[in-house]
Formats: C-alpha cells, structure tokens, sequence
C-alpha cells in the first residue's frame, strides 16, 4: 500500500506543480498552487467516489450533488491550467467544498442521516489558511461554523428522509471522518514538509551569504553591521601591516595562459588564507598579485608584531620550497611595519573593510624596497620582534615620501630556551 501511495504522488506532484505554472511565480506561490491542485484532485476523486457509492445505495439526488462537485471541481481546474488565473481556483474550490456537503446533508435528511457529511466543509476555512487566504480563513471557518449550527436544525425539522440503514450510515460516518482527517494531515504534512525544505535553502542561502560577509568583514565588523551601524571607523593605536607582492610578476602574466594565471593565484592566495586563519589576523585586501593583512585589529592583541612576523615566514618558506608559474620559478618580496591605524568599513552598495593612514603606507614601502625572497620589516616593528626572532640590519634606505629609514630583514624564529 506504502509503495502504491508513493508510486501515485510520485506520478501526480510533478502534474499539479505544472497547472498554472509561471515562471514569475515565487516559491511559496508555487507551493500553494502545486498543493491546491493536488487537493483539488483528492477531493475530485472523493466526490466521484462518493457519488457512485449513493448511486449504489439508490439515492440519486444525493449522489448527484459530490458527483456534481467532481465535474464542476474538474472544470475550475481545467480553467484555472488555461487562464492561470489562481484566485478563481481558489475561490470556486472553497465554495464549492464549504456548500456541496450542507446540500448533500440536506439531500440525505440531516446531520445524523448524513453521517456528518458536514464535516467536509471544515476543509474550506484549512484550504484558505493553507492555499493563501490567510486574513479570508476565519471568514470561511466562520461560514463552515454557521452551515454546522444549520445543519442542526435540519435534523429536527427534514427536507427529506433518507432509506440509508443505519449500517450504512455508520460505514458513511467512519468514512466521512477518516476521508477528512487523512486528506487534512496530508495537506499539512506535505505543506509543512515542502516549507521546512524551503526554510532550509533559504537557511543555506543565509550561511552563504553570512559566509560571504565574512569573507570580506572581520566578523566583529561583520556583527556591527548586522545591528545596524552605519558608520563604521575606529582608530587602533597599534597594529601591523603586511604587504606580500611576488617580484616581475606583472610582465610573466602578460605572456602566460589567463586561466593558469587565475588559478594559480587562486592557489596561493587560498594558502595564504589558510594562514590567516592560523594566525588569528585579518584579510584587507588583495590587489592583483598582492596580499595585505593586519594584526592587531578589530580585536586588538600585544602580540600583532610577532604574530605577523611569524606567517611572513611561513609564506617565505612556502616561496623557498618552490612555487612555479608555466615553468618559472617566483619568489615573492615581503614588508611589515607596525604603528597607529583607521578602519573602518567603506561603500554601503559594495561592502569592504580598509586600513588608512601612514602604518600601511610605510608597510607598502617596505614591501617595495624590499629583496626578492625578504621579509623587510621597519624599525617600528624591529623594536616590537627583535626579543622573539633573528633579524639582520639592512641599514639605512632612503624611502620616497619618508626619506631615509633604518630597516631590517628577518632571518628566523629565535628558539626557545629551556632550563
């Protein structure tokens, strides 16, 4: 039975989500139409079956009124597939469920003769609240209760008198009750499954998108913003800042493949990435084949200088192992300088997270006037590191726009003493 049932919907949902598909449709449109339809259906089936079992049974007018409802039911669908027209599908088939069972009732002599044939109109105001009438579902739940209290009175006082033994009533009122109950559960458990799953893309969309900003935002920045901030800008007293540029990259570009170029920029920059994450610091930006980061900032930490230092060596170990573009070796000229900062978040359309002020500038410079394959940190930053690591006088350069500057370069990790 279990794999009949599932063969059946498996056949039908993909023919209801088709009637009165447009592309336009957003996803819970599409879901009320797909679930109107395949109600429609049960309920077209149910009242030929119905139908038939009292033609069976003899009574004509009474199984003429759900036969009736199957062939209009059918006809405002075939409508509703040509015309698309979704608020007259919706309309005809709640009258039509909320009237067809009072008249069938008083077809049948009543609410007990009836087997509670009534009962069937509570899948009106169910319909409205499912199908998209949410502010019209107490009207229509107000109608069903008024037709109930009606349906009381013509107990007492017949318009007919039905032949139906009270076997047969008693088979009609189980199925009466359990056709209802289980076409309702099954509405809302395809209903709710179907939201749950869009609940969960829309989830999904959102840890993309969460993603995303924190790609591009610390995720302290990224919280701000989220509450509401609208400007961002805070002043650090002291951070570093490291700039990794790779050396004649600019003329190897020009004549290699453009997609090997990407990926192997890709490749790196991913692997500085995972450094970043390493070391607790944070992404500012990368510009072609340059990567800047900083330490010490949103969160400030006393060991941003050191913290620096130490994936500078890890990148120029990654260099000295060997990195290759189609055949040629790079090597990659690395600065650091450390002191006060601004940042802050710029561009509402297009968000980005930048630095300002003369420490990043100075950092650029040390990357600039560095050697291949260096680590170039200014004085700023020697003074912060030379208890932590081995660095190598450079001597005095003259640096355009700062003039001359004492620099060093970093040779290793100075090792821990045990005692």
């Amino acid at each position: 039975m279990n794999n009949l049932i599932k063969t059946l919907l498996q056949r039908i949902l993909p023919f209801a989500s088709r009637i009165g598909f447009d592309a336009s449709d957003s996803d819970d449109t599409r879901l009320q139409k797909t679930l109107l339809a395949l109600g429609s259906f049960t309920f077209i089936a149910a009242g030929a079956l119905w139908g038939v079992l009292y033609f069976f049974l003899g009574e004509y007018v009474a199984g003429f009124i759900p036969f009736g409802y199957a062939v209009v039911s059918s006809l405002s669908v075939a409508i509703f597939h040509v015309t698309r027209r979704y608020k007259f599908l919706l309309f005809t088939q709640l009258l039509l469920i909320l009237f067809l069972p009072f008249l069938l009732m008083i077809a049948l002599g009543g609410f007990v003769k009836s087997s509670a044939v009534i009962i069937w109109s509570l899948l009106s105001p169910l319909g409205a609240l499912l199908f998209g009438e949410h502010r019209q579902a107490l009207r229509w739940l107000g109608g069903y209760l008024g037709l109930a209290v009606i349906s009381g009175y013509f107990e007492f006082h017949p318009l007919v008198l039905s032949s139906l033994s009270p076997a047969t009533i008693t088979v009609f009122y189980i199925m009466n009750l359990g056709a209802v109950s289980a076409i309702a559960i099954f509405l809302l458990v395809y209903f709710v499954n179907q939201k749950n799953l869009l609940y969960e893309m829309l989830r999904q969309e959102q840890a993309k998108s969460e993603n995303l900003l924190l790609n591009i935002l610390p995720r302290h920045v990224a919280a701000r913003l989220k509450q509401g901030e609208e400007t961002i800008a805070d002043d650090y007293d002291s951070v570093s800042i490291m700039v990794v540029d790779l050396v004649d990259f600019t003329p190897l570009s020009a004549a290699c493949d453009p997609k090997a170029m990407v990926q192997f920029l890709g490749g790196m920059f991913s692997y500085f990435d995972q450094l970043v994450e390493k070391y607790g610091v944070e992404k500012i930006e990368t510009v072609g084949d340059s990567y800047v980061i900083a330490a010490g900032l949103p969160i400030p930490r006393a060991d941003h200088a050191k913290v620096v230092t130490q994936m500078a060596l890890e990148i120029q170990d990654y260099f000295e192992r060997g990195v290759y573009l189609e055949g040629n070796r790079l090597s990659c000229r690395i600065g650091i300088n450390s002191g006060p900062i601004t940042a802050g978040v710029i561009e509402r359309k297009k968000i980005s997270f930048n630095v300002w002020g003369d420490t990043i500038n100075t950092a650029s410079r040390m990357q600039t006037y560095s050697l291949p394959g260096q680590i170039q940190i200014s004085e700023a930053t020697y003074e912060l590191v030379k208890d932590d690591f081995i660095c190598e006088p450079r001597g005095t350069i003259n640096v355009k726009g700062k003039g001359d500057m004492n620099v060093w370069l970093v040779v290793s990790e100075k090792e821990k003493q045990t005692i």
